[in-house]
This record gives structure tokens, C-alpha cells and sequence, in this order.
């Protein structure tokens, strides 16, 4: 008896990540949920240097100015709340000082910037098509900060808008990077606030707009991250306490479906003994001082430094 309806998926034949791949990972909260495991890993990759961000053309945005290498300056800040903010950039790299905000900002430019010069893959990650657009300045932010709702105008990004946008921000990459490959995908997260029917129009868009722009012939592809979470794990067991978040054993199962996509399978033996290594340097003994556990930690010192012989970014 089948009591789940799997999403078929084809094995990438072309572009599969490893250990010598170098992953930027972009957008939503669930972008991160993906990128801990790139890091758990032991991947190299790069995740949201900006900070989280949401639609579309606040990625475009963070990709344009990593590829032009724009300054920020004091006059893309503001004061809010006994903090610094910056409208392209999520509220985690805001601080009291001016300075170390712009600071952090100018860091992540530079640092995107690099990587994206090296970078072999970009996995960006959609979560809503609504955006705010501030009525002082007319330009959509990436973030509100929690300023006054009278500040912002609330807007549906059509479908034309989303895939210009994505199409924008692959040709911008392409300008310093013409081998890059790109993955785009949806986030299983529902942003209810926004409303129930206006959820379903959000994801209805990005879906529509990525399909329009993907295409395996120039390394452009998609995956189905969200498809996975209405269909395969249709129940409630499946999220955190909120009902809208994936839960942990959500986020390992998109993983594992992903790793059967993207990852080779001598790739997935390496991370074998990466996670083996994980799970010893997070052991806890009853005695450290004993003989068994010595010759433990022996033993797992030596898999380290097999692993960064043949990886040398490697740490643990």
C-alpha cells in the first residue's frame, strides 16, 4: 500500500555539485535551511551575505550591487529604534553604530563580489511575490525595519516583473562569470500574513515566472522545493509549531531529494565521513580521561586530516 504520492525526479545529469563546486545561496529563510546543511557538510558556499531576502527584485538588487562592487555610503542609511538600517539588507546586519553598518554592508559586497567570481552554482530561493514599496524614496525595499505601515505601499510583483528580474540577474552574473549554473526554487514557507488566497497568488507568480526563465540548455534549472512540501509531505506533523514553517525532519527530507538531483554519489560517500566526523567532534563521553576514548579521539583526528589532505578548505 502507497500512502504518499511522490514528485518524480531525474537525476542531473550535468553541473552536479561537489566538493571542488562553490555554491552562492540567495533569498528566503529556507535558503539558509538548505546552505546549514552546504555548511554541515562541509561544502563551499556562501549564504545570504546580505541577509535574508524575500522577493525577487531584492535579490536583483543585492546581485547588482555585488557585481558593480557599489560603496555603500551614509546616504543608503537611516536611524530607526536606536539602530542603523539599510533598506537593502536584512534587520540582522543593522547595528547602533553608523560605521560597523557600513562597514558589514561594504564587507558583503566585496566577499559576494569574490565569490561570485569563483562561484560554480547560485541557488536562489523565492518566498513571496508581494513587496513594499517605501512612498518617500518610490523604490522596493528588501526590508521594512518595522517602520510605520503608512511609510510603505504593498504591491503584487507580476509575473513579467519576477522573471525579467531573475532574467536580469543571471545575465549580471554571467558578466563576471559565463560558466555559472543556476538553480531556482520556491520556499515551502507560507507567508500567511500577507493572507491565505494572497499566499497562493504569491507562489502562483514566482512558479509561473521561474518557468519561464529556466532552461537546462544554459544551466538554468529548477527545483522543486515547494511542490515537495504540499505533495509528498502533505500533513501538519510536518511543520513547527507556527503550521507554516518546515520542521527538521521536513527540511532533511527536501535534502535528502535534493542530494538525489545535485549530489554524485562519490560525493555523497565523502559527506559520509563528514558526517561521521560531525557526529564524533559532537560526542560527549562519560570519561574523557579514559583509554577507549583517547583512542577515539586518535582515531577521528586522523579522518580530519585525511579529509582536509584531500579538501584543504575543510575545518572542524
Amino acid at each position: 500500500m502507497n500512502l504518499q504520492t511522490k514528485i518524480p525526479l531525474q537525476t542531473q545529469q550535468f553541473n552536479q555539485v561537489d566538493y571542488n563546486s562553490k555554491v552562492l545561496l540567495l533569498g528566503s529563510c529556507f535558503s539558509e535551511n538548505i546552505g546549514e546543511k552546504f555548511e554541515y557538510f562541509k561544502f563551499q558556499q556562501l549564504q545570504n551575505p546580505i541577509g535574508i531576502l524575500f522577493h525577487p527584485l531584492a535579490i536583483e538588487r543585492a546581485i547588482t550591487n555585488a557585481v558593480n562592487e557599489k560603496e555603500y555610503t551614509k546616504d543608503d542609511i537611516f536611524f530607526h529604534n536606536e539602530q542603523w538600517h539599510c533598506f537593502d539588507a536584512h534587520s540582522r546586519l543593522s547595528h547602533p553604530s553608523e560605521d560597523q553598518l557600513l562597514h558589514v554592508l561594504n564587507d558583503s559586497i566585496t566577499r559576494t563580489h569574490q565569490f561570485l567570481k569563483e562561484a560554480s552554482h547560485v541557488i536562489v530561493t523565492l518566498g513571496t511575490a508581494w513587496a513594499y514599496r517605501c512612498i518617500e524614496t518610490d523604490n522596493l525595499v528588501a526590508n521594512c525595519h518595522k517602520l510605520p505601515q503608512k511609510k510603505f505601499l504593498k504591491e503584487l510583483l507580476s509575473v513579467s516583473q519576477i522573471s525579467e528580474s531573475l532574467d536580469a540577474i543571471m545575465s549580471l552574473i554571467k558578466t563576471i562569470n559565463p560558466k555559472m549554473s543556476f538553480m531556482f526554487t520556491v520556499s515551502p514557507v507560507r507567508h500567511i500574513k500577507d493572507g491565505f488566497i494572497e499566499n497562493t497568488q504569491s507562489k502562483s507568480h514566482l512558479i509561473s515566472a521561474i518557468h519561464e526563465i529556466v532552461e537546462p540548455r544554459y544551466h538554468s534549472y529548477y527545483f522543486p522545493s515547494y511542490e515537495i512540501m504540499m505533495d509528498e509531505l502533505r500533513d501538519y506533523r510536518f511543520y513547527t509549531d507556527d503550521m507554516l514553517h518546515p520542521n527538521a525532519t521536513a527540511i532533511n527530507y527536501i535534502w535528502e531529494r535534493f542530494l538525489e538531483v545535485w549530489i554524485s554519489e562519490n560525493t555523497q560517500s565523502t559527506m559520509k565521513t563528514v558526517d561521521d566526523i560531525q557526529k564524533g567532534l559532537a560526542h560527549r563521553p562519560f570519561n574523557s580521561e579514559s583509554d577507549a576514548h583517547q583512542t577515539f579521539l586518535q582515531q577521528l583526528k586522523t579522518k580530519e586530516i585525511f579529509m582536509q589532505s584531500k579538501f584543504p578548505h575543510m575545518t572542524f
